[in-house]
């Protein structure tokens, strides 16, 4: 296909060099806004009747870097350098979303290899309907028959473009060849983009670096609760701005009335963010019941690269000498959710962060007001068991036995080994503190009047806990906290 087919943005910018990571950032800004605003504009004038006589096509801004020998440099430093010399590039989407992320990784990379950084169009064509965002639907402006012609004069996503290969290991090049700086490319980030909206109900800029996952709308309400507490009151802590609750509903500071729109109805895995000014709030997700979910919302939440993101959530005890209310620090998982078996094989060991163990384990002491060897009497650390059947108690209760013996596990739930094993797909820094709900295997099964009595008792306590263990985790430093043991030999600079 000959390039007088396509309609582009013309001239065709050439590719500039930088030494400087701010002029790189403000040039991959440039090139991203005047693609997208070519093809919006060519797709209204299309929405509004005008026939198009060429595909119109735009295309994702890239940066790259080039350089002759490894780096030496701090042999504690977890990203942000190239392991091998070569040319490495990806392609880059919302500069105004990712303009301090994209930032801090163009300055690490010159910093620890010096040279220059080229920003240029890739070959990457912009889908339209990324392009128009996910506030606006195709199917809505279009009748069907010129609905049906989209194809025709737009580029539409491609699967080819959206895998995980890269995060998953399979990403394969000849040396001689381009490798990859980021894990996803600037397609995969912007399909994560539209499915955080449709799954959570906020948009993506309110999402926070420090993320919360809960099984139990009870946490929710006492999330809701406290969000609305600190931000009607003058003395409470003045790094919190503002709580964005699904409908990007957003309270300031000072109890202003609240903006945006409430859903009709919840989405499937609501979202709640307590932002502060430079994005390292907490967001808390009510991810439901269920592996499916927790791979899901994971999946996406990935490519916003945040810090750290923890499971809060309720789990069977297994050991008669726990007690219901009874906390479980994970620090093994057995896998038997299956969601992820096929990129990341049950053999693979999740390892136990130990700056996320220390976090939670000082949380619980603080909040409890137990140290030491009285710490014991309330929580356990060992092994969660992570399942995808939420009736596993109607098994064959000799093999559960015997599987629980072998795995030493001490608690089961159907959530947190999912979230821990896509934490080390992506990179994330993970963790998992449970609390004993029920004892199905000694005679105390979760039913409705005991539940709801348990969970009004424990969740505050168990929530304040997964804030302060963060507010650990984020005063601990970045340096800290990204831990080598989530990198592989064959890594991409970008965090």
């Amino acid at each position: 296909m000959s390039d007088a087919f396509f309609d582009t943005l013309q001239p065709a910018p050439v590719v500039a060099s930088f030494t400087e990571p701010a002029a790189a950032l403000a040039r991959v800004a440039a090139l991203y806004d005047a693609q997208r605003d070519f093809l919006v504009r060519r797709f209204r004038a299309f929405a509004e009747g005008e026939s198009l006589s060429q595909h119109v096509r735009a295309f994702y801004p890239y940066v790259e870097i080039a350089t002759k020998s490894a780096a030496r440099l701090d042999n504690r430093v977890a990203y942000g350098f190239l392991a091998t010399p070569g040319t490495y590039r990806t392609s880059l989407t919302r500069p105004d979303l990712f303009a301090d992320y994209y930032l801090e990784q163009f300055e690490l990379l010159l910093r620890h290899h010096g040279g220059t950084l080229s920003v240029g169009l890739s070959h990457r064509p912009i889908p339209i309907h990324f392009a128009l965002g996910p506030d606006s639907h195709i199917e809505g402006a279009l009748d069907q028959a010129r609905l049906a012609t989209v194809g025709e004069n737009f580029d539409l996503p491609d699967l080819a473009g959206l895998d995980d290969s890269i995060p998953n290991g399979a990403y394969l090049v000849p040396a001689a060849e381009r490798q990859p700086l980021a894990f996803f490319t600037a397609s995969r980030v912007d399909l994560s983009l539209q499915r955080l909206r449709h799954y959570t109900a906020t948009s993506p800029e309110h999402f926070q670096s420090f993320v919360l996952f809960t099984n139990y709308q009870f946490y929710v309400d006492e999330f809701v609760r406290m969000g609305h507490d600190l931000m009607r009151r003058d003395d409470a802590d003045g790094d919190y701005i503002a709580f964005v609750e699904p409908g990007d509903v957003e309270m300031l500071k000072g109890g202003a009335e609240p903006t945006g729109t409430r859903p009709p109805r919840l989405p499937q895995m609501p979202a709640y963010h307590l932002k502060r000014a430079d994005g390292s709030g907490t967001t808390l997700v009510n991810i439901g019941v269920g592996p499916s979910n927790a791979k899901t919302i994971t999946d996406h939440l990935a490519v916003l690269r945040p810090h750290a993101w923890l499971m809060l959530g309720h789990c069977a005890g297994l050991r008669d000498t726990q007690k219901l209310g009874d906390y479980v620090l994970a620090h093994a998982y057995a896998r038997d959710d299956h969601v992820l078996d096929d990129v990341l094989p049950t053999w693979v060991p999740l390892p136990a962060l130990a700056e996320v163990q220390q976090a939670l384990e000082q949380a619980v002491a603080h909040v409890t007001g137990l140290e030491g060897y009285a710490l014991k009497a309330v929580m356990r650390t060992g092994t969660v068991a992570t399942v995808d059947d939420r009736n596993w108690e109607l098994k064959e209760q000799h093999e559960l036995i015997r599987r629980f013996n072998l795995s030493r596990a001490i608690a089961l739930d159907m959530e947190s080994a999912t979230i821990a094993a896509n934490g080390y797909r992506f990179r994330v820094p993970y963790g998992t503190l449970l609390c004993v709900s029920d004892k199905p295997m000694h005679g105390h099964l979760k039913l409705p009047g005991m539940a709801d009595q348990f969970y009004r008792e424990r969740v505050d306590q168990h929530l304040a806990i997964g804030l302060h263990a963060l507010e650990i985790l984020r005063r601990s430093g970045l340096d800290q906290l990204h831990s080598r043991k989530l990198r592989s030999f064959a890594e991409t600079a970008f965090r």
